[in-house]
């Protein structure tokens, strides 16, 4: 008997309430741009903080069309191993060493 009691109804599916006499919270629609050409609108409350940038269904960066650019980042270049040769040697200090490695080569002794 039990089991007839919720005959019929899905639990946790349907919800009982409906949408009459209820309000919307208000919203406003911002447009990004993206770099592709795609144009990304997203509905947002009027009471958000509307983000500078929107990930585009391209995975590109699209921005906020009418808005500030955001910040461009520090871009720190990769150092390689010349130039952290350069910042403890000079360039004749390493010709003197080759030329030092070259001499010991060419004796047949390797040191």
């Amino acid at each position: 008997m039990a089991d007839r009691a919720l005959r019929g109804m899905r639990l946790g599916t349907q919800s009982m309430e409906t949408a009459a006499n209820a309000e919307l919270a208000a919203r406003t629609e911002h447009h990004y741009d993206c770099p592709n050409g795609h144009i990304v609108t997203m509905p947002f409350s009027v009471e958000a903080d509307v983000p500078l940038s929107w990930e585009c269904h391209c995975g590109a960066l699209a921005l906020l069309r009418d808005g500030a650019q955001p910040e461009p980042k520090d871009v720190k270049t990769q150092r390689t191993h010349w130039d952290m040769l350069l910042e403890r040697r000079t360039i004749p200090e390493l010709e003197e060493l080759l030329e030092e490695r070259l001499q010991l080569l060419r004796a047949g002794r390797r040191g």
